[in-house]
């Protein structure tokens, strides 16, 4: 009779408890984002749309090494090499991805391509508006995630 009473009591004490802590958090004010009338805030690791990089001099760091494409567990990256001329210099190594693209219908975001790259060539960004219901839409090619090139600067 004893334990079946201090049960009900340590049952009635947990619902108390619980019962605190929400009307606790009724009491605190909302904290609500303005999206889409202000600035929508991320942390510095959301993993958003990708961007491939450059280097300093303006060149891709894209060597089309495959790497990201091999970690990926959704498949959903597709590249195509091409070799640099002596005329034509794309990147900093021998290779550019000629063609690079991710299905964004088939990415999950895990962020194994970024870990991947040995050139730290691909990164996540922060765009995040990229829903869309037609899925061909949904295909970024290299020309939408390539960082534009930093202008050079005035010589004084």
């Amino acid at each position: 009779m004893a334990s079946k009473i201090q049960e009900i009591l340590g049952s009635a004490a947990g619902l108390a408890k619980g019962m605190r802590i929400t009307f606790r958090e009724m009491l605190q004010p909302t904290i609500t984002e303005d999206y889409p009338d202000g600035p929508a805030l991320f942390q510095e690791r959301y993993r958003g749309s990708h961007l491939l990089q450059r280097d300093e001099n303006g060149l891709e760091k894209c060597v089309a090494c495959f790497l990201c494409a091999a970690a990926c567990p959704a498949d959903c990256i597709y590249i195509e090499a091409a070799e640099n001329t002596d005329k034509v210099r794309i990147s900093g190594g021998e290779r550019y991805a000629s063609v690079y693209n991710i299905d964004y219908s088939r990415c999950i975001f895990c962020g194994y391509c970024v870990e991947a790259c040995p050139t730290d060539a691909i990164t996540h960004g922060h765009g995040f508006e990229i829903a869309s219901y037609n899925t061909s839409t949904l295909i970024m090619r290299k020309e939408n995630m390539l960082v534009a090139a930093k202008p050079p600067l005035l010589q004084q």
